[in-house]
């Protein structure tokens, strides 16, 4: 069966290089942050991961792609968490989600 992808979508992943000399994994996280930027997709770096932003295909492929950039670096092991969204009844950004959230809460005060 072929069923086309839908066309936005937003992922919330976190990489995890396993197997390298250090706990610290900031260094390839900051990697990985570049390539995202310079990737041009719209993307939210928080302390547990990064949101991504944008087409399911061009998503997946950004993350695919940080997965290659670290492996080209040495790194034989990664494991990746992803929880991707999707909804077509209408356009909402993360920020859009955050902030509805946030207006709830003014309301208890």
């Amino acid at each position: 069966m072929e069923l086309p992808t839908p066309p936005k979508c937003t992922a919330d992943f976190c990489l995890i290089p396993i197997g390298t000399s250090s706990p610290s994994v900031s260094a390839q996280i900051a990697d990985v942050q570049r390539l995202i930027e310079a990737s041009g997709i719209k993307y939210t770096l928080h302390s547990a991961g990064t949101t991504l932003e944008g087409s399911w295909d061009r998503v997946h492929q950004v993350i695919g792609q940080a997965h290659t950039l670290l492996h080209q670096q040495g790194i034989v092991r990664i494991q990746t968490d992803i929880r991707v969204g999707s909804r077509t009844d209408k356009e909402q950004t993360a920020e859009d989600k955050v902030n509805k959230v946030r207006q709830l809460l003014r309301k208890d005060q």
